[in-house]
């Protein structure tokens, strides 16, 4: 049997797949900055599309720790991207949190990116690590103590599916989760 780590009602020691659909409607604040993750993206060790497929390096080293911990890392140089570790320690999996529908904090949020158009402020990964503050200091830390809570969906959401965004290998996996009919999507799911 395998252990459970529960926070926000999900087991973060599940496959990231099942992490990434549990984790659609539940909110997460950064310092009470944040909202309701409506998309996410799963990653397992097995998967070439992810960064701990090639085995532990300084910079995934969170991706192999602890379940339900952040593994934050730097996308193109720029934008830090926020993900959410999973399964055992040692595996190598985790969610990335690729939009969320902005509901606390949205002043500082549109400070932090520059833009008042509430949809632009967190759709997309880079966007939310800039809206969140989140930076390389945040990897690693648990999600269970500050500066981040997270808070269970209140009710079942409607989930749709599709292919991962930006990548290159293993284009074809529908790892994307989303939910249904958001506008704060990063982008549109191709119609079943």
């Amino acid at each position: 049997m395998r252990p459970t780590y529960l926070l926000a009602h999900i087991d973060f020691h599940a496959p990231a797949p099942e992490v990434a659909r549990q984790l659609i409607g539940v909110t997460v604040l950064v310092d009470g900055v944040g909202g309701r993750i409506v998309e996410a993206e799963a990653y397992d060790r097995e998967d070439p599309a992810s960064h701990s497929f090639s085995g532990p390096t300084p910079r995934n080293a969170s991706m192999f720790g602890t379940p339900g911990r952040a593994y934050v890392y730097r996308s193109y140089g720029i934008h830090w991207c926020l993900n959410f570790v999973c399964r055992e320690a040692g595996h190598g999996a985790g969610v990335l949190i690729r939009a969320l529908e902005p509901t606390h904090g949205i002043a500082r949020m549109k400070a932090r990116r520059g833009v008042e158009d509430v949809r632009l402020l967190c759709s997309g990964p880079g966007r939310v690590g800039q809206a969140l503050g989140i930076d390389r200091g945040f990897d690693g830390l648990a999600l269970d103590s500050p500066p981040f809570v997270l808070h269970p969906r209140e009710e079942e959401p409607p989930i749709v599916t599709g292919p991962r965004i930006g990548i290159t290998k293993a284009r074809d996996v529908p790892w994307r989760f989303g939910l249904a009919g958001s506008r704060f999507l990063s982008r549109p799911f191709p119609k079943a």
